[in-house]
């Protein structure tokens, strides 16, 4: 995968429908909305799990136009950018996409919305039959639209390639399969079965047998037990969507690029030890809750090992027991980004960036 396929998986990433879909992606993006609702049918049995979880960003890694709270909340978003005006404006539940030179102008309907972290959010709409990411996203930290991540280098040609960039099948499967549920399958993007977001059955497969496991033995339909796997295995996991070791270190990017693909960054760290589970990912972030940005609240998992609780991991040589990642993991800061992501390469404060 390529440094452009790769930054933009935390955007967006989309391609060409899969054959016999619907093409109208409105429609179809309103179908998936209802699907949400039947993902809290979970919540019957895992209050403590599927209870929290709609409310973080991940359950929210994709939004449909009409429940998209940063386009309910900016009914218009505009920009000049290299001779060309962009403008998201609202109306009714859609928004609609504008782009002109003052010559010609292009309109179409947006089709859907990727990301609702810190970071900020990009946009896919259709055309005949093929996806387009917008070439222009909201960023939370100017809480205005500037140019997507990854476009800066594109210079368009035409109209349509001010609009937005066309995205191939595997670009498209891979940026549906991780921000939404049951989105790709087989190397196509699967909007009949989508639901919009990472739920439930992204990462513990499918429920249907589960639900209906008192037709039969519960041991057989039992769903995946995450919390059982290695730390190796858990880095691997979440590398499906955050990108693994092996992954960033055979195809890039490399340098600052690469800061927001944590277990590549994680595995790099001198404390990472495959088969401690107090160094996985999971050790420090709950994927069923928000992740929280309180510095302290990660303490007790530094001092697990660094407070006597593994030899070879020694003590602060500055005596602090506060506050440890703003000090070991270093927060960078990506050209055109406007957010500082957190460096999960843990290691002694430094200004070098090592990769």
């Amino acid at each position: 995968m390529n440094w452009r396929a790769a930054i933009c998986a935390g955007f967006l990433i989309a391609g060409r429908l899969s054959s016999g879909q619907a093409t109208d992606p409105i429609k179809a993006a309103h179908e998936a909305a209802s699907d949400f609702r039947q993902v809290r049918t979970c919540n019957t049995c895992h209050s403590g799990q599927s209870g929290l979880h709609p409310a973080t960003s991940m359950a929210h890694a994709m939004e449909t136009v009409a429940e998209c709270s940063i386009l309910l909340k900016h009914p218009v978003l505009t920009k000049q950018l290299d001779g060309y005006s962009y403008r998201l404006e609202r109306q009714g539940d859609k928004t609609i996409y504008t782009v002109t030179d003052g010559v010609a102008t292009f309109s179409t309907p947006l089709g859907w919305a990727f990301g609702l972290g810190a970071a900020g959010q990009t946009y896919v709409f259709e055309k005949d039959g093929v996806m387009y990411e917008s070439r222009v996203s909201y960023y939370r930290q100017i809480d205005a639209l500037d140019i997507t991540m990854g476009a800066q280098k594109l210079h368009p040609t035409n109209l349509l390639e001010a609009a937005g960039r066309y995205m191939g099948p595997r670009e498209a499967a891979l940026c549906f399969g991780c921000h939404s549920t049951n989105g790709a399958a087989e190397g196509n993007v699967t909007l009949e079965h989508m639901t919009p977001g990472v739920q439930c059955e992204r990462c513990h497969g499918p429920s249907e047998n589960h639900l209906a496991l008192q037709k039969g033995d519960a041991a057989l339909f039992a769903m995946k037990k995450l919390s059982a796997m290695t730390t190796e295995e858990t880095s691997n996991f979440c590398g499906q969507c955050h990108r693994t070791w092996e992954q960033i270190a055979m195809n890039g990017p490399h340098g600052t690029a690469n800061v927001r693909f944590q277990p590549y960054r994680l595995a790099n760290s001198k404390c990472y030890d495959a088969e401690d589970r107090r160094i996985s990912c999971l050790a420090c972030h709950d994927p069923h809750r928000e992740v929280s940005h309180n510095d302290a609240a990660y303490d007790p998992k530094c001092l697990a090992c660094h407070a006597g609780g593994k030899p070879e991991a020694k003590a602060c040589k500055a005596g602090n027991t506060q506050n440890c990642v703003s000090c070991h993991m270093n927060r960078i800061e990506l050209p055109g980004g406007h957010h500082k992501f957190t460096d999960h390469d843990i290691r002694r404060p430094s200004t070098v960036y090592p990769d």
